[in-house]
């Protein structure tokens, strides 16, 4: 059966959908989401399985009675590729290919298999190739000829050049491939994105002075629109999943005196492969080391919720649990239900909603940054040096000046600042800062 993966041929394949919930997990998955990421894999779902199970069998995660009849529906439907929604081991998937007879998948190696064919830029390619091969490593001795003949997301051919779904990436030079050489291409690989870590490093500490926000979402939320919207990036928008691995960062300015710099990243999804979180460390900096986080939300999707506490769960992975986040609640314009949008904004109130692809309540947003920007205005007496026109300037450019008094050789300023730039008048030295009012 180790040959399933070895003829496969580029073109659009047939699978069939598998879903194993155990009965005691809430509630149920209509597959939809599975549907979406096999299409954004090329392939054509011809039938969905949905299977409710008391146990996880160890031979082939569902019963030999569901395996059988899978098999039936596999020859009905001419399929060529079976998909589960679950995480296999080796050697059910060995288990699994010897009843049905054609190739199977697991949720973890399709979505990987998605990052290999829109992996574009040198690092994107990159974090692809080191987490397939990191997924990839302990099933050597049962997948062995799953690596023959593939073109590499991290070599010289383009990602998923050729192979069906599942077999594109991670870029070995030759046939007969070991644990050996697979592990030595891992630690160079490691090396490569360490060198690339310290250069991210690098210009992040180069911003210090600006104000930094992240865009953060689950895939297809709306992130690169919103950023487009914002600030006229040209970023590629595409109504797919995982349309953009690779983090813009453009200057933004939401208000009069107030300008950031704003990031979006590759978009999160519920169960996203550790080996992908591992090896994106350096495109998902620019959120570790953020003022402020954008979560978008897509309100239209009925499953937003649950998609909602998914982004959670990897920011808390990444460290980014308790960093201050407003969340966005996207595509106002096209919701299904208004009463699981009124649900969103109660449980999140300082949310703001919005449609980013029609500007709708974009000002909104822009208000309820600059709020986070300046962390509440507080009213400042400042004396200063009229020679130090600095002080007066940057007071002007970023608070409101309210009355000036000139002293002999000095100047007494009543104006409002932002709490968050009080650090930087004072880097300006004038000669006394009050706080009147908090």
């Amino acid at each position: 059966m180790e040959k399933l993966r070895q003829t496969l041929r580029v073109r659009k394949e047939r699978a069939i959908l598998v879903a194993a919930i155990q009965r005691s997990a809430d509630g149920g998955d209509d597959l939809a989401e599975l549907t979406a990421l096999a299409e954004s894999a090329g392939a054509v779902v011809v039938d969905r399985f949905q299977q409710k199970i008391r146990t996880i069998k160890p031979g082939t995660y569902i019963g030999k009675g569901k395996v059988e009849q899978l098999a039936r529906r596999v020859k009905r439907f001419k399929a060529d590729v079976v998909i589960f929604d679950n995480d296999l081991s080796p050697a059910q998937i060995r288990d699994l290919e010897e009843i049905i007879k054609v190739k199977v998948l697991d949720r973890s190696e399709l979505i990987l298999d998605i990052f290999a064919t829109r992996a574009k830029t040198a690092q994107a390619k990159l974090q692809v190739e080191l987490a397939q091969l990191e997924y990839t490593y302990p099933r050597l001795t049962r997948m062995w000829l799953h690596l023959d003949a593939v073109a590499g997301a991290g070599g010289a051919t383009a990602a998923g050049a050729v192979g069906g779904i599942g077999t594109r990436g991670p870029g070995e030079q030759q046939l007969e491939i070991d644990r050996r050489l697979v592990k030595k291409r891992i630690t160079d690989l490691k090396h490569e994105l360490t060198n690339i870590d310290k250069r991210k490093v690098r210009e992040i500490k180069a911003r210090e002075g600006l104000f930094k926000i992240c865009i953060v979402g689950y895939t297809n939320a709306g992130k690169s629109t919103l950023l487009n919207a914002l600030t006229g990036a040209g970023v590629l928008v595409e109504d797919r999943l995982f349309a953009t691995l690779d983090t813009r960062t453009r200057k933004w300015s939401p208000a009069r005196g107030v300008e950031v710099l704003i990031s979006d990243t590759v978009g999160f999804v519920r169960n996203l492969p550790h080996q992908l979180v591992a090896s994106f460390k350096a495109t998902l900096e620019e959120a570790i080391n953020a003022d402020l986080l954008l979560h978008i939300v897509d309100v239209a999707n009925p499953d937003a919720l649950n998609q909602l506490e998914s982004v959670k769960n990897v920011l808390a992975e990444i460290g980014c649990s308790d960093m201050p986040i407003l969340e966005v609640l996207n595509k106002v314009d096209v919701v299904r239900s208004i009463s699981d949008l009124e649900m969103l904004q109660t449980l999140y109130p300082d949310a703001v909603s919005i449609s980013a692809k029609i500007g709708f309540a974009l000002d909104k947003l822009c208000e309820a940054v600059t709020a986070k920007y300046k962390g509440g205005e507080i009213l400042l007496r400042v004396t200063s040096s009229q020679s130090n026109g600095k002080v007066q300037s940057y007071l002007r450019a970023h608070g409101r000046v309210i009355n000036e008094q000139y002293l002999d050789s000095s100047v007494l300023i009543d104006a409002k600042l932002g709490r968050n730039q009080l650090l930087a008048l004072k880097q300006l030295h004038p000669e006394a800062i009050e706080v009147v009012d908090e």
